[in-house]
């Protein structure tokens, strides 16, 4: 039997890059998978091709997941955007549209399913974090204090849940190979005035020892470890997949 086999896994962000690779994971190991993604089309064609369902949502509209009920065995925070720029040049709204969808956003969510994860005495709840919620990084200030936000989040929901076979984590990659931080390249090289073809080298992999990018499924496989039977006893941590930048 697949290790997910029965399960019933919500992805926000699901659509695209590390989610999608997720919900392949997920999907190969048996589960049925909820893609949830602000592209209800691309979340749908991905749902049709792993045989799961799609959930078009902004994260966003969060005053709509106050009084949401959400089904699901497994719940993927995933979902996530990013601003590259000084503080004094920092728009607010910004700073609040990420941490609406990045803190805001997965409290909603993980408060949604918590009460039938309780009731059926299952649940694994992972939050994809970042090396940037246990390290710093000059000119992101909104996503650094989101994702050190979500790993107090993350833990306080493994304690509440330790009692009902709920278990809640972080995974925490460097860069990953995917569109949000390709899109951050042109912003990295005007706020550090280097040309973009030296912003891999100068700046996203100055600080690890192994000099490339994590693939999406690198991370994906730890999830579904997470996910599944033989994690029962990992709650409240942090998994680093930072190429050795934290081992500095």
């Amino acid at each position: 039997m697949s290790t997910l086999s029965g399960r019933r896994a919500v992805i926000t962000g699901g659509a695209a890059g590390i989610g999608a690779a997720i919900a392949r994971s997920f999907a190969a190991e048996g589960a049925h998978v909820v893609i949830a993604d602000r592209d209800a089309a691309a979340a749908e064609q991905l749902a049709s091709e792993l045989g799961g369902e799609a959930w078009g949502v902004d994260l966003l509209d969060v005053a709509s997941l106050e009084s949401l009920s959400l089904e699901a065995d497994i719940l993927v925070n995933n979902a996530g955007i990013q601003r590259v720029a000084p503080i004094q040049d920092y728009e607010p709204e910004m700073w609040r549209r990420i941490h609406t969808l990045m803190l805001e956003a997965p409290f909603l969510l993980i408060r949604a399913a918590l009460p039938g994860m309780y009731e059926r005495g299952f649940g694994r709840i992972i939050n994809l974090s970042s090396v940037h919620g246990l390290r710093a990084s000059a000119f992101k200030s909104a996503y650094v204090a989101a994702k050190h936000g979500l790993e107090g989040l993350s833990k306080v929901t493994a304690l509440e849940g330790a009692a009902h076979g709920v278990t809640s984590n972080c995974i925490n990659p460097g860069y990953v190979k995917t569109a949000l931080v390709e899109a951050q390249i042109a912003d990295q090289a005007k706020t550090h005035g280097i040309p973009e073809s030296e912003v891999l080298e100068k700046v996203m992999l100055t600080e690890a020892a192994i000099k490339r990018l994590v693939e999406p499924e690198e991370v994906a496989s730890l999830a579904t470890w997470l996910a599944g039977p033989h994690a029962g006893m990992v709650t409240g941590t942090s998994y680093v997949m930072d190429g050795g930048w934290s081992a500095r």
